[in-house]
C-alpha cells in the first residue's frame, strides 16, 4: 500500500461523509462510517476522491475486495442510483462552488 499513491485530503473526506448522509450503501446514517474504496487497494484502486464512498463496517465488510458493481448486483442494490450519485457527489467534492 505504502507504493501506492493516495490523494483523498481529510477535507474532501468530510465533504464525501456530509454529502452521503451516511453509509452509501445502505444509507446507515448512525453507523462509525469507513473508507470504503470502489475498487479495492488489492485490485489496483487507491483513496482517492473518485473512487472512495462512506460505508458502515456491515456493508465494508461484506463488499470486501469486491468491486462496487459486482456486490451490488450480489446484494440487489441499485446499481445505477449508485453510480450516478457517486459522480455527482464526486464531482461537486472535486471542484466546488464559489
Amino acid at each position: 500500500m505504502d507504493k501506492v499513491e493516495h490523494d483523498l485530503t481529510d477535507a474532501q473526506w468530510a465533504t464525501l461523509v456530509a454529502a452521503w448522509g451516511g453509509c452509501a450503501y445502505c444509507g446507515a446514517a448512525d453507523a462509525h462510517l469507513q473508507k470504503d474504496c470502489m475498487l479495492p487497494i488489492s485490485r489496483g484502486g487507491r483513496y482517492t476522491l473518485a473512487n472512495v464512498v462512506p460505508a458502515c463496517r456491515s456493508c465494508n465488510a461484506s463488499k470486501c475486495n469486491a468491486e462496487v458493481t459486482t456486490w451490488m448486483r450480489r446484494k440487489k442494490l441499485d446499481e445505477q442510483a449508485f453510480l450516478v450519485r457517486q459522480a455527482e457527489i464526486a464531482r461537486s467534492a472535486g471542484n466546488p462552488v464559489r
